[in-house]
């Protein structure tokens, strides 16, 4: 089967799963004419000509290579910055994997491939009973995990990758961040990884002051991606 997708999940928040996920998007360009980035559900908004928008968002779509509804790439954006549930249950909104999938499928309408970011974790919840690990598993794309490297990160990682697993997804690559930039032995807690969670390494990013332009961050793609 063609691809046309992947789902980007972290170990954790603020690991750096959008800077991933637009770099990506760069790099698939260059194989693929329509490329669009999805932020499903963005909890944490800021003001932007005269509306309000979350930052994940608009760097997904400053990478991607076509414009789409806001409705699509970011069916449900909530105001504050919290876990999506309550974040949704705080507005007075229900969240739901059907709602979300549809907006992916509309999308999909649009676009060759497309790369959407997850939020926090593997198992957030938006609901009393669904995840956003539920919502991958209907889409059924590869998934690309984003390790942030810090104190913690082996089992974080190794966990994460066990959990994908178990909900019958492919892991096809990881890319370790080093968001603490005086972590003793990043590199050794690396090669761990690498020797352990089964999937290849498809970039290191090592520690920025300031958030690099995605385009500069190099990713190995997997061969079937190209």
């Amino acid at each position: 089967m063609a691809f046309d997708g992947c789902f980007v999940t972290g170990t954790d928040t603020g690991v750096g799963k959008t800077l991933v996920s637009a770099a990506l998007l760069h790099a698939l360009q260059q194989h693929h004419a329509r490329v669009v980035g999805m932020k499903p559900v963005a909890a944490g908004l800021v003001e932007q000509g005269g509306g309000w928008v979350s930052e994940d968002v608009l760097a997904l779509r400053a990478a991607s290579s076509v414009a789409v509804p806001a409705a699509l790439d970011n069916p449900v954006a909530l105001s504050e910055a919290l876990a999506p549930h309550i974040a949704a249950q705080r507005a007075g909104h229900t969240l739901s994997v059907a709602q979300l999938l549809a907006a992916h499928h509309a999308l999909r309408a649009l676009a060759d491939v497309v790369v959407v970011e997850g939020a926090g974790g593997w198992r957030v919840p938006i609901n009393a009973s669904e995840t956003l690990a539920d919502l991958a598993r209907a889409i059924a794309a590869p998934v690309v995990l984003v390790v942030g490297v810090r104190l913690g990160c082996l089992n974080h990682a190794l966990l994460s990758a066990e959990a994908i697993r178990a909900d019958g997804l492919h892991l096809a690559g990881w890319v370790a961040n080093r968001v603490d930039p005086a972590m003793p032995c990043a590199q050794e807690n690396i090669e761990a990884l690498r020797e352990r969670l089964g999937a290849p390494l498809l970039g290191q990013l090592p520690w920025f002051d300031t958030p690099p332009d995605a385009r500069r961050v190099q990713l190995q793609l997997p061969p079937d991606w190209q």
